[in-house]
């Protein structure tokens, strides 16, 4: 098993593509998509055009849909949701199709589609993803950072390095035998360095910064914890996520 990390979408080669991709958006899209499904959502289908999304959400009935938009960390006026992870409850979630389309978080996924096998990490279903990966153990492994358009952001490498770190703790490989590229080493690094108060490393950040100018501490909260969620979203088809059983 080779893994491979890459800081954002605009980073990853486009001519070829792993058995497995994985994409992390920690603040916020990915731990969005995880809770849904963990509080019986149907499936999260994602976009990156907020018109394309209204135009095949209309096909479904309006009782078993949610629309979900987020630009600049805000909520798309018109949408019924934005892209916070508290605001997703099992009682407004349960038995919906989340139809989703943030700024960076779905480019991400987008961008991966067409890997054998997609699934979408966060810190707060952090195991999942590791298990998966140790038990299935594919060849080759992307994580992609979602980023901030096209830029580099801290907590999606440090969520990299993370499942990298306990990657390598379960399966007893060697760094060497999973080093896919330097990016993997850089991301141990830095998740070993702020592992034990991931909060105070999205306050850093330039997007947990962002988010508290838009009073979002809470959350930050939410985001910053580990293995909250039993729960791995993956790609059943193109766009369309839904819990791995």
């Amino acid at each position: 098993m080779k893994l491979f990390i890459y800081h954002s979408p605009e980073e990853t080669p486009i001519s070829e593509m792993p058995e497995c991709a994985i994409a992390v958006d920690v603040l916020r899209a990915t731990t969005t998509m995880a809770t849904v499904l963990a509080n019986g959502g149907e499936a999260v289908q994602v976009f990156s055009d907020l018109d394309k999304l209204v135009e095949v959400s209309e096909l479904f009935p309006v009782e078993k849909r949610l629309r979900a938009g987020e630009r600049g960390g805000a909520k798309v006026p018109g949408f019924d949701l934005g892209n916070s992870p508290l605001d997703c409850k099992p009682e407004l979630v349960e038995g919906k199709r989340l139809f989703i389309s943030t700024t960076n978080g779905t480019r991400a996924l987008q961008r991966i589609q067409s890997a054998s096998t997609v699934i979408t990490g966060a810190f707060v279903n952090l195991t999942t993803v590791v298990e998966y990966l140790a038990e299935n153990q594919p060849e080759t492994v992307w994580i992609v950072g979602s980023g901030w358009e096209g830029s580099y952001s801290l907590e999606d490498t440090a969520c990299a390095g993370a499942i990298a770190n306990h990657l390598l703790e379960k399966t007893k490989l060697s760094i060497d035998e999973v080093m896919g590229n330097d990016e993997v080493i850089g991301a141990i690094a830095l998740y070993s360095q702020w592992k034990d108060d991931l909060l105070q490393m999205f306050k850093q950040a330039s997007h947990g910064k962002r988010l508290l100018g838009l009073d979002c501490h809470e959350d930050l909260k939410y985001c910053s914890q580990i293995d909250t969620l039993d729960v791995l979203p993956m790609q059943q088809e193109p766009g369309v996520l839904k819990r791995y059983v």
